[in-house]
């Protein structure tokens, strides 16, 4: 199981080398050029790659902290009989009387399109702690849907 913290590692590992490199090395150039052109109070080049600068700072502080997170986490202290990061669970769609299945992963690893979402989403989060039978109302951005969780496996089930 820790091979799943490993792969997320490198996944933000690799992220925070892109945001350095530009952060590090093409940011700079930019502004050189754009203090090159005159008058910084008009110039819009100038001003981009400022606000630039500014999110990739903010977003390799997130980065970082994300890796810290990670590190943390233990997947032993995981629960076996409810829904947790790694479960498979199996929902009724009640108001469609349909079944759909999800896999629980953290933001890094998700994609909706393929039943993987995170358990920071509004679906995800509702799934937490959840046991085979509890009904799930959730609001999510396309409106109120409820659940029954019908199965589950949990990461445990998987290895």
């Amino acid at each position: 199981m820790s091979d799943v913290v490993t792969k997320i590692r490198r996944k933000l590992e690799e992220e925070i080398k892109t945001v350095e490199h530009e952060l590090n090395l093409e940011l700079p150039k930019e502004l050189m050029k754009a203090r090159a052109h005159g008058d910084l109070s008009e110039n819009a080049e100038y001003k981009y790659a400022k606000e630039r600068q500014s999110y990739l700072s903010a977003k390799l502080g997130q980065l970082q902290k994300r890796i810290a997170d990670v590190s943390m986490l233990n997947l032993e202290n995981l629960p076996v009989d409810r829904a947790g990061y790694g479960s498979r669970v199996w929902l009724l769609d009640v108001q469609k009387s349909s079944e759909v299945e999800y896999k629980l992963v953290t933001p890094e690893e998700a994609d909706a399109t393929n039943g993987l979402i995170s358990t920071s989403s509004p679906i995800g989060k509702a799934l937490l702690g959840r046991r085979v039978g509890d009904e799930i109302k959730v609001q999510t951005p396309a409106g109120s849907k409820e659940f029954e969780l019908v199965r589950l496996r949990t990461i445990h089930e998987e290895a």
